[in-house]
């Protein structure tokens, strides 16, 4: 029989850019053992230990995939005695018009509402569900991303992209309610304007309406992040950490 491996565990979905990667390289750092999932096979660009061994290639829009994917998740698991530390729910679309324009209620085709919800909000709650064994013994965190752009119109992002946020922001409190008698917290970061290269065009005038008057940085977010999922967040669930430089106010 293998040896266990005690160090604690995350598994993070979109890994392989901005929040996902400054993520992923925090919780390393930290010593943790990070089981990564995104739709890019893993790249020399990721550089953290056992990046390609702890990686799984998945779309999350495809729901047959996900339940693949939960299956390796727990069979990887096993090396850490079936227990999941952490995971946290990052992966997200936000489909565009030609030129970066946002895709409003009245014009975005009903497949693509499908699609951003498949990805943004049901593979959340479907990996949720079935890593819910193993969340429970480690008596593990779940920390939902959603957006600022779940609580009002944004320029930039499309409606069915909001929407999706919203509702993860309303299942995070219904999770946080379900899970939390097994001793799992769940929790939400909802980030603002974060300098990342997927920026759209005019954001430097929003920046300058801002409290703060600068962009979030994603290590600002992967530490906040890694705040919910450590023991100083241990009375904490049910809540929607606003980064944002004071967007929301």
């Amino acid at each position: 029989m293998s040896e266990i491996d005690h160090r604690k565990t995350l598994v993070l979905t979109g890994a392989s850019r901005g929040i996902g990667h400054a993520t992923v390289k925090k919780f390393s750092r930290e010593g943790w053992r990070v089981i990564t999932c995104s739709r890019q096979a893993f790249t020399e660009d990721c550089p953290w230990p056992a990046g390609p061994e702890d990686h799984i290639q998945l779309n999350l829009s495809d729901q047959e995939g996900v339940g693949i994917a939960i299956a390796e998740i727990r069979h990887r698991l096993a090396a850490n005695g079936g227990r999941l530390d952490a995971l946290v729910n990052n992966a997200a679309i936000s489909p565009k018009l030609e030129g970066g324009n946002r895709m409003n209620s009245i014009d975005t085709p009903m497949h693509v509402w499908r699609d951003v919800f498949q990805v943004n909000f049901f593979a959340p709650i479907m990996l949720a569900r079935g890593l819910f064994k193993e969340l429970a013994a480690a008596k593990g965190s779940i920390v939902n991303v959603t957006s600022i752009v779940g609580s009002r119109v944004h320029p930039f992002a499309g409606t069915a992209y909001a929407t999706s946020k919203a509702a993860l922001a309303a299942l995070t409190r219904e999770m946080a309610a379900d899970f939390g008698p097994n001793g799992i917290r769940v929790n939400a970061i909802a980030p603002g304007e974060i300098e990342t290269s997927i920026l759209s065009p005019g954001t430097e005038k929003l920046v300058e309406t801002l409290p703060l008057r600068r962009l979030g940085q994603t290590s600002e977010v992967a530490d906040t992040i890694f705040f919910l999922c450590s023991p100083n967040a241990s009375y904490v669930t049910g809540a929607e950490i606003h980064i944002n430089g004071g967007q929301h106010v």
